[in-house]
């Protein structure tokens, strides 16, 4: 075989070879910028709650809360893989159908949790993964006397996924997204039927931490949002729902809310001003 007959071979291999370290070197020297999506929200809304530790009459009134919800694409795949920090706080108070009579509840709840997501054509995109969570609460009755609290703690391992479309309408781009979350499996606080805390207190601990799982622990947390972005800054209005029953010791729980969010989100990147961004910086958001 000739030389010249070599030539057009070896020019092939070349090219690849060419080719091949031009991505390696993209690959390598091209830095990624995670820049955080976070929302501020304040809800208010319906709430509905039965407690028959308490009482076997279920209360309806009104629900305020604060909201804080932070995305990140991650640092080891950040294309593929999202996390996602949630903090909330409701207030809720409720009366009977008498009228004589005030049930309150108070409830914090703290998630962190990771996403697999995929890009979708026009605009969408989509997500499945799975959150911890501690929700931390207490019902309040005032009629009661021996008993006038009932206290609720949990900790969970979550299911979630969600579903989004990036879009405009005119000229405003424009962000919709749906996200339920539901826990699988966890531990949960419920003392026996009748139990006086004040019994607790003097040292009876058995039977108070029980295995959550769909049979007696069941709550639906989810959320439909919409983000205009105005500037920097987009407005965030949307629907938050949330159920939860729970079944242990002969006391059920039953708990109903829905209500309108508003508030502000808007991505927000950390940038070193002795240090710009280089032209090759990818900027990997966390919403699309």
């Amino acid at each position: 075989m000739t030389l010249r007959a070599l030539l057009p071979f070896a020019l092939f291999i070349g090219f690849l070879q060419s080719h091949a370290g031009t991505d390696n070197l993209y690959t390598d020297s091209v830095a990624a910028v995670r820049p955080v999506y976070a929302s501020y929200t304040v809800q208010s809304g319906s709430s509905h709650i039965s407690d028959t530790y308490l009482s076997p009459i279920r209360y309806t009134g009104w629900q305020i809360g604060l909201g804080y919800d932070r995305l990140q694409a991650m640092k080891f795949n950040p294309d593929k893989w999202v996390q996602q920090l949630r903090f909330g706080l409701t207030v809720d108070r409720t009366n009977n159908i008498a009228g004589n009579s005030t049930m309150w509840s108070a409830a914090i709840n703290f998630s962190w949790g990771m996403i697999h997501r995929w890009k979708l054509p026009f605009g969408l995109s989509a997500g499945t993964g799975s959150s911890a969570a501690i929700d931390l609460g207490c019902i309040y009755l005032n009629r009661n006397g021996n008993n006038p609290v009932s206290a609720k703690a949990s900790a969970t391992i979550n299911a979630t996924g969600y579903l989004s479309w990036q879009t405009r309408i005119g000229s405003i781009p424009l962000i919709l997204r749906y996200q339920p979350i539901i826990p699988l499996i966890g531990v949960f606080f419920a003392p026996d039927y009748g139990e006086l805390y004040y019994e607790i207190y003097l040292g009876n601990h058995s039977g108070l931490a029980h295995f959550a799982w769909w049979g007696n622990h069941f709550r639906l947390d989810h959320r439909f949002t919409a983000d205009f972005q105005l500037g920097g800054t987009s407005l965030r209005i949307g629907y938050t729902g949330n159920f939860f029953s729970s079944k242990v010791n002969h006391i059920v729980t039953e708990t109903f809310s829905h209500g309108a969010l508003i508030g502000v989100s808007g991505e927000w990147m950390s940038v070193n001003p002795r240090k710009p961004l280089s032209p090759m910086t990818r900027i990997i958001s966390a919403t699309y």
